[in-house]
């Protein structure tokens, strides 16, 4: 069988083949298409396929990481949205909640404010209301107004609708009417409801993730059914299945009606992918580093499971969304980061971005703004004759002017003005990795970082130097882990509940109802997909909190059916878990179940351990094609070098090596700064030691 799994960055677009027959792989690179990503995708697989002299319908399974809801929320290019809700709440969206992104700035950004997902005037609220605790009809729906409002809405030209109506997680009941009145009056809009997209308490975050799903909605939605179409008329009669942000695939049908679900479909299958590597170096506590083209992306991986992000600490561009994520931090910093000066006069590098097109200078696409790849050219990190193996000549000359041009400004020498670019970018790619670790508690010293995507080799030595990490692991295929992750997961989806139950008064029956029911849900999609029940597994948890607290923590809920004694063990778990997390913990305080929470998965064909290298037939000296002058930052300041080029594929395995040395392959550089040594592991990855 074989499997293709293609991520869509910002510059190039990456493709994985994978023969579940030989247990092989092979990559390929193409520019991303930012017109119309489906087409470099197709271009891609079709390339692949007959490089390697595949027919197209030979294709059994297509994994798809997207990046066309992220980069509708972060360009802020979305449909023209609109929202029906509650009568008197038509500004929640706008009002938010009392804390403030900076508390104490009075010019900060306010996101949901400053540039609304859906703007006043397209905000209607009709009569309805639904009350606590069980979602008891207190005011019937006004079906006329709602019908009122959907004409309204059509005739001010909006494209997509979301509604929200007060304590719709508790009843669906309204939400449901009005979806039906909604697509009755305006069948060609896109309709979705909160209960549907986050059936959880939090008005705010419920109402903002169904705003933030319908101004996606419409453009992902056509980007799914124009990338099905373009395979379907090339032949490629595969299973299309797309990464979701819980580190999942799901089908493009359930995509289309919750895009929201990928908006960190890119990153979260370079987390799995990080994964996949780590555990083939024996490794289980990993920093996943992904460095690409506009942004870097960092996870942390424990005990070879990746951690979810709280529903308090999920935001895409500001905006809170409460659905389930992979815990990944993301900075504007990446190889076509633009290095440049604020109007204060300071030195700064990204988070803008030159993109695929025109790309760095030194791309020869037409870019004349400086960028960190320029600047690692200049340096002489890069090989502009063996840039992605060869297949790209990178040109020196303009990297120079548009780096000297910058230099100028600042009064430094154009080295000296390079340097400083890989100096800043770096240091703010530490600060990300520090902000998910040292400022939660974590010691980085204790993982290993493993450096992947097209830049993450390049600066992974030197990051991880600012923050004592001693050992990084390059992967087989840097640039295309991603990829390769989407390969190594698990159909998946999960449901929610909201509780609010204290374990001074449980109802276990009722909680034992309601997972069994939304086990049931699950089970019913799977089925809907052509997944037998025997292929299903599920995992059941609960956000736990003290009475009185804010903020809840994810443990996790026994498979059999609560009773006291599972109930108990819960509780324990939940006490360790926040002595471990705050330092102390209150065993004599009532707990709260707020939310009840099961992911169901089930099992396709994937990649299952990391690819083997090949045994190079000779000694070091022959995998060495260039000796050249680089640049590193030292003691001493920057420093210029003698730095052998090394062929990856000619290293030969469990040879140690010392820096400065520089490891080509098709789809990426790694640099070994002076100080550290590296060696090619027989089970296919790159490692880098400090000392």
């Amino acid at each position: 069988m074989h499997l293709i799994g293609v991520d869509v960055g910002g510059t190039f677009t990456d493709i994985v083949l994978f023969d579940t027959a030989t247990g092989t792989s092979v990559i390929h690179k193409v520019a991303t298409t930012p017109d119309d990503p489906s087409r470099g995708v197709v271009e891609g697989i079709l390339a692949i396929c007959a490089a390697n002299g595949l027919a197209p319908a030979q294709v059994a399974n297509v994994r798809h990481g997207t990046t066309v809801a992220t980069n509708a929320v972060l360009e802020h290019d979305g449909a023209v949205a609109g929202l029906i809700t509650t009568g008197g709440y038509r500004d929640i969206i706008h009002i938010g909640r009392h804390q403030r992104p900076q508390h104490y700035s009075i010019r900060q950004e306010i996101p949901w404010q400053d540039r609304a997902l859906v703007k006043r005037r397209h905000r209607i609220d009709v009569p309805e209301r639904l009350v606590p605790p069980k979602g008891e009809v207190l005011v019937p729906l006004d079906e006329e107004a709602v019908r009122e409002a959907a004409r309204t809405l059509g005739a001010m030209g909006v494209e997509a609708i979301a509604i929200g109506f007060l304590f719709s997680y508790l009843n669906p009941v309204h939400e449901k009417r009005a979806k039906e009145i909604v697509a009755e009056e305006l069948p060609g809009v896109f309709v979705t409801t909160s209960a549907e997209v986050s059936p959880q308490f939090r008005e705010f975050e419920r109402f903002t993730t169904a705003a933030m799903n319908a101004f996606i909605g419409p453009k992902v939605k056509t980007y799914i059914s124009r990338l099905e179409a373009r395979l379907a008329e090339n032949g490629l009669d595969a299973h299309l299945h797309v990464m979701t942000s819980a580190g999942g695939v799901a089908t493009p049908a359930m995509i289309a009606e919750k895009p929201v679900l990928t908006l960190l479909s890119g990153p979260a299958a370079g987390v799995l992918g990080g994964a996949l590597t780590g555990a083939a170096s024996g490794r289980d506590k990993l920093i996943t580093f992904d460095v690409g083209g506009t942004s870097a992306d960092i996870a942390l991986v424990v005990e070879g499971a990746f951690l979810e992000a709280s529903a308090r600490d999920t935001a895409i561009g500001g905006f809170p969304v409460m659905v389930p994520m992979i815990d990944i931090a993301t900075i504007g910093a990446g190889g076509g980061s633009i290095a440049h000066t604020d109007a204060g006069g300071a030195f700064k590098v990204g988070p803008r971005s030159a993109g695929a097109r025109p790309g760095p200078a030194a791309y020869g696409h037409g870019g004349t703004e400086p960028t960190v790849t320029d600047a690692n050219v200049v340096l002489g990190r890069l090989d502009p004759d063996n840039f992605l193996g060869g297949a790209m000549a990178l040109d020196a000359e303009a990297a120079t002017r548009a780096v000297a041009g910058l230099a100028q400004k600042l009064g430094l020498d154009t080295e000296a003005a390079a340097g400083g670019i890989v100096t800043l970018i770096n240091a703010n790619m530490a600060n990300a990795i520090l902000s998910r670790t040292v400022q939660r508690g974590i010691d980085p010293r204790e993982f290993a970082l493993v450096a992947f995507g097209g830049a993450g080799p390049l600066h992974g030595a030197e990051v991880a130097a600012q923050l004592d990490i001693p050992v990084v692991i390059v992967p087989p295929h840097p640039g295309i882990t991603s990829a390769v992750g989407l390969l190594t997961t698990d159909l998946r989806y999960d449901a929610v509940r909201t509780a609010f139950q204290l374990s001074s008064a449980l109802d276990i029956p009722w909680l034992n109802a309601t997972l069994d029911a939304m086990a049931g849900e699950i089970a019913a999609q799977f089925e809907a997909d052509g997944i037998l029940p025997a292929d299903v597994s599920f995992a059941r948890s609960g956000d736990l909190r003290y009475a009185g607290q804010g903020y809840e923590l994810k443990i996790p809920l026994p498979a059999a059916a609560l009773d006291d004694a599972a109930v108990a063990a819960v509780l324990d778990e939940f006490h360790a878990r926040h002595r471990t997390e705050y330092g102390h913990s209150f065993e004599g305080t009532p707990v709260e179940i707020v939310n009840v929470k099961v992911s169901g998965s089930a099992k396709v064909p994937a990649i299952q351990t990391s690819e083997p290298a090949p045994a190079a037939p000779g000694p070091l000296a022959e995998a060495e094609v260039a000796r050249r002058r680089c640049v590193f930052r030292t003691a001493d300041g920057l420093v210029g070098a003698p730095t052998p080029f090394l062929r990856r594929d000619r290293l030969p395995l469990d040879t140690p090596f010392e820096g400065p040395a520089i490891v080509l392959q098709t789809d990426t550089t790694t640099v070994v700064p002076p100080g550290w040594s590296a060696v090619q592991e027989a089970a296919g990855n790159l490692v880098l030691t400090k000392g």
